[in-house]
């Protein structure tokens, strides 16, 4: 199945009769080829027949999407995202210079809510490579949602970014309180720069006497040293047994391989930290662990 029909069959059960109607022109129009300012028409056309509310996929869906392209999920988008990028990847040409014509039209003249659905679509089209510029002016965005929509959810970042993009991405999560742990593939290309940026960042933060973001620990894996240990203990030292950030640390201390220290912490039977301490005993340290961290 490609990204295309399985967006079309989400909208299926997702639209009224009217908005399928349209979708279904649209899309032939859009295939048999228009001008740019007609595909820029259509595609800003779809706030008519689509709203901004959840695409709610299953799990099923979204691990089917994960099948189409590894790293892709839809979790987070809405039904109105969702019918624009399948507007998008109706065109035949998207591999030609007339379809980024078109592509660049759209980013041109697009608002908020049309950013971010073209920036969600970017992973998703023919030779993506050519559109870095693309999605890192999204993640430099100081709008939350564009940034998210350039970042997270999809595996371009990891795929397609050089080092100092990705850990400019990474740290960025944690300034603007976006879900790092939502960046795909992050365990995959952490390092010892973006160990130091997140270690500096909370130095900077304790001694302003802000908090720590929790999901910071998560830059670590075993790239923090000395120095990330200390900042762990300091953590785990917090005066709140039941901080979100106490818990990370346990987590990242079994990221940075460090399960001997977990004995004084089995040994306390803390009911913030059972749940934790169970899963890293069964292996769970990736990075999306952390989802499991916060509070229902």
């Amino acid at each position: 199945m490609s990204a295309a029909s399985f967006l079309r069959a989400l909208l299926e059960a997702r639209l009224a009769p009217t908005g399928r109607a349209w979708l279904d022109a649209a899309v032939g129009e859009l295939a048999a080829g228009v001008a740019p300012v007609r595909g820029s028409a259509l595609f800003s056309q779809a706030s008519r027949h689509a709203r901004r509310v959840p695409l709610a996929p299953t799990a099923q869906q979204c691990a089917e999407a994960g099948r189409i392209l590894e790293g892709w999920n839809p979790e987070r988008w809405n039904v109105l995202e969702a019918m624009r990028v399948t507007l998008l990847l109706a065109r035949r040409d998207l591999a030609a210079d007339s379809g980024v014509q078109a592509l660049t039209e759209l980013f041109r003249y697009a608002d908020e809510g049309e950013l971010c659905a073209l920036l969600r679509s970017l992973a998703l089209l023919p030779a993506p490579e050519r559109f870095v510029w693309r999605a890192g002016e999204g993640c430099r965005s100081n709008m939350r949602s564009v940034f998210e929509a350039a970042a997270l959810d999809t595996p371009y970042p990891a795929r397609h970014f050089d080092d100092l993009a990705w850990r400019q991405c990474a740290i960025k999560c944690l300034f603007v309180g976006a879900p790092l742990w939502r960046l795909w593939a992050l365990d995959t290309r952490l390092s010892d720069e973006l160990a130091r940026m997140a270690l500096d960042l909370a130095e900077e933060r304790r001694s302003a006497g802000r908090p720590v973001p929790p999901e910071l620990w998560l830059c670590l894996g075993t790239y923090g040293g000395a120095r990330g240990l200390a900042a762990l203990e300091r953590e785990l030292a917090s005066a709140n047994p039941n901080a979100l950030g106490r818990r990370a640390a346990v987590l990242a201390l079994a990221r940075a391989a460090q399960r001997e220290r977990f004995a004084a912490l089995e040994c306390a039977n803390e009911p913030a930290l059972r749940d934790v301490l169970s899963r890293v005993r069964a292996g769970e340290t990736s990075a999306p662990t952390f989802r499991h961290l916060e509070p229902a």
